[in-house]
C-alpha cells in the first residue's frame, strides 16, 4: 500500500531524544531518564555534531530535541546551532528547571518553533511528589523568560492518580503563563510509568473527569490556547499510524532509530548509516509483519507498552 511518506525524500519532524539524563526523577518518565541514568552509549560531542550535519543536509524542516533533560548536555548548544544556523526550526522540551533568561537569550537567537515547558502540578507539594528533585517556582520562572524573550510557549501535562486533580488549575495557569498550547492526554504506560502503574494510573472515573475538565476548558479558552488530547491514548494514536504512516522519526541518546515511541523495535543506525539510509529503513519498518502485528496487540493491551523500552532490532534492519 502507498503512503504518504513514499513520495518524502526525508522526515517531515525528527525528535531527537539527547539523553537519559535528567535532573529529576519522574515518577511517569515513559524514557526512564533520571540523575546518573545516562546511557553508556550515548553519542559524543563529534558523532552528535555528524548527526545534525547530516538532518540539515537532508532538508529536514523541524527538529525536536528531547531526553531526558536536553539541557544538561554539554553539547546541546552546539547542536542546536547547526540546526538553526541552517534554517531547521527547533522545538525544545524541557522541564524548566535550567531554562534560566541566559539560556532563554542564546534560544531567542534560533529559529524557535516552540519551547514546551512541563507543568506536572500546580503546587509545589504535588509537583515534587510527581516530579522529585524538582522545583516548581522554576518551572514557572522559565515559562516566563521564554515568553519575555517573545518565544512561544507550550505547557505539558501528565496526568496521574497524584495529580489529576489539579489539571484545571494548570490549565488556568497555563493561559496566565501565555502559552498558545496545552497537551495532554492518558498516560503513557511506558519507561518508569509502566512499573509504577499501580500507584500512578488514573481510575475510570477521574479520567472521565478528566475529559470533562478538558472539553469544559476548551470550550472556554480555546481563543487563547490551544488544547490538545487527541489522540487521547497510546492506543488511539496507534490506529492512526495504520491508517496513515507518520513522516516523523524518533532519534535515540546512542543514534539508534526508532519504529515508533510506543513499539520496541529499531530499524536504523545513524552513528553508522546516513539520514537518507536510515528513512529508506523507517519506510520499510513500516511494511515489517513484526511492526504491524505488535500495533495490533499493544492496541489491544495496553500493557503491552510497557515493553517498548525493551529494544530490538528489526531483522531487515541494519542496525
Amino acid at each position: 500500500m502507498t503512503s504518504r511518506i513514499d513520495s518524502l525524500k526525508g522526515p517531515l519532524l525528527v525528535s531527537w531524544q539527547m539523553t537519559r539524563e535528567c535532573d529529576l526523577a519522574c515518577l511517569h518518565c515513559c524514557t526512564e531518564s533520571a540523575p546518573g541514568k545516562a546511557l553508556a552509549d550515548e553519542l559524543d560531542a563529534e558523532e552528535a555534531a555528524r548527526v545534525a550535519r547530516d538532518l540539515v543536509r537532508s532538508q529536514v524542516p523541524y527538529v525536536m530535541l528531547c531526553g531526558g533533560e536536553p539541557l544538561v548536555v554539554p553539547h546541546f548548544f552546539a547542536v542546536a546551532e547547526i540546526l538553526g544556523e541552517a534554517g531547521i526550526h527547533l522545538k525544545i522540551e524541557s522541564n524548566g528547571q535550567q531554562l534560566d533568561a541566559a539560556v532563554v537569550a542564546r534560544l531567542a537567537r534560533l529559529p524557535i518553533r516552540s519551547v514546551q515547558i512541563s507543568l506536572d502540578a500546580d503546587t509545589q507539594a504535588v509537583y515534587g511528589q510527581q516530579r522529585p528533585g524538582g522545583r516548581l517556582d522554576k518551572a514557572h520562572a522559565a515559562c516566563r523568560a521564554v515568553r519575555a524573550a517573545d518565544l512561544p510557549l507550550e505547557v505539558t501535562f501528565a496526568p496521574t492518580r497524584i495529580n489529576i486533580h489539579e489539571a484545571q488549575a494548570v490549565i488556568e495557569r497555563a493561559v496566565t503563563l501565555g502559552a498558545f498550547r496545552f497537551n495532554t492526554g492518558k498516560l503513557m504506560r511506558i519507561g518508569t510509568a509502566a512499573r509504577l502503574w499501580h500507584k500512578l494510573a488514573p481510575s475510570a472515573e477521574q479520567y472521565q473527569e478528566f475529559r470533562t475538565v478538558l472539553d469544559a476548558s476548551a470550550r472556554r479558552v480555546g481563543d487563547v490556547m490551544g488544547l490538545c488530547y487527541a489522540p487521547f491514548s497510546i492506543e488511539e494514536s496507534l490506529c492512526d499510524f495504520t491508517a496513515e504512516t507518520p513522516a516523523t522519526m524518533l532519534v535515540l541518546p546512542n543514534g539508534k532509530v526508532k519504529v515508533a515511541a510506543a513499539l520496541p523495535y529499531l530499524c536504523a543506525d545513524l552513528r553508522r548509516q546516513s539520514m537518507t539510509d536510515a528513512w529508506d529503513a523507517y519506510r520499510s519498518a513500516w511494511r515489517d509483519e513484526a511492526v504491524m502485528d505488535a500495533i495490533r496487540r499493544a492496541s489491544d493491551d495496553d500493557s503491552r507498552h510497557a515493553q517498548a523500552n525493551a529494544w530490538q532490532s528489526l531483522p531487515v534492519s541494519a542496525v
